[in-house]
């Protein structure tokens, strides 16, 4: 749950409310236990594998990646309730609760497979930095104005040489994140593709790339600086050095996000990127 979200400790008591009233058995994080006086369902989310069927995650898009991130060795279906902005991951808010508990409760919902990615920094031949990512994996320069040089490799074949602001490496749930920002596609999510976009390319020529799935990019980086980062779904950074290689590949883990099944990703694309209506 995002805890700094004003309404979000109201929404997860009422959502407490409601399962117990619907007898299901409930467990909360230890931290949002303790907030709102429900020590008696406290449980570390580490341990949320043992005894849960599936969880429920109150907060933004990004709370959501955070925690798919924390979970993905257990796939546990993910429900997001959306307490923030955009809620492009999310499949229900506050409002319909009451309808949202009943449909989980009756298995009237699917469940999509989302691909994630792994990277691994090496230095000097030794892997020193390890994450998984829902969304993308991002390779820039920081606040100094000089542009970097990405050398990206596929499958030990030269792809080409992206010379600006860095390089977006994406799955398809991230091609509606930092990826389309940045001018990327937008790719349906169940085509598992790796999508590379570039950011503020020096170069009208460089454009994004889809690859498949299955392929296994590496990525060196070379500047006339030394301010170059990592990283991770846009949450965690990582500091980049002249000459460390980045590997990125299909992780074996998934994301395994609930939806309603009469509500197509086309619809959730108007929606929530063209800001249609019903």
């Amino acid at each position: 749950m995002n805890k700094d979200k004003p309404n979000s400790w109201l929404v997860a008591k009422e959502l407490v409310r409601l399962l117990e009233v619907k007898q299901a058995g409930v467990y909360i994080d230890h931290v949002v236990a303790a907030h709102i006086g429900r020590q008696d369902l406290a449980l570390p989310i580490s341990d949320f594998h043992q005894v849960v069927d599936l969880i429920f995650v109150l907060g933004g898009d990004g709370t959501l990646i955070g925690l798919a991130r924390e979970i993905a060795p257990y796939s546990i279906p993910i429900l997001g309730i959306n307490l923030g902005h955009l809620g492009f991951l999310s499949e229900s808010e506050p409002d319909d609760l009451p309808d949202a508990v009943d449909r989980i409760l009756h298995g009237d919902y699917c469940v999509e497979e989302r691909m994630m990615l792994e990277t691994e920094v090496r230095r000097a031949g030794e892997i020193i930095h390890h994450s998984i990512a829902l969304n993308d994996i991002g390779i820039a320069k920081g606040s100094f104005g000089r542009m970097i040089k990405c050398h990206v490799y596929a499958d030990d074949l030269f792809a080409g040489t992206y010379n600006g602001d860095g390089i977006i490496i994406s799955t398809p749930t991230g091609s509606t994140a930092y990826s389309l920002s940045a001018g990327g596609p937008i790719v349906v999510p169940h085509i598992n593709v790796i999508l590379l976009t570039p950011v503020a390319p020096h170069s009208l020529t460089a454009r994004p790339l889809v690859l498949p799935a299955e392929g296994v990019l590496q990525v060196k980086v070379d500047a006339t600086h030394t301010d170059i980062g990592l990283t991770i779904d846009g949450q965690i950074g990582y500091p980049l050095e002249l000459e460390d290689e980045i590997i990125i590949r299909r992780s074996s883990h998934i994301t395994s996000l609930i939806k309603w099944k009469e509500r197509s990703f086309f619809e959730v694309v108007r929606k929530k990127l063209q800001g249609e209506t019903d």
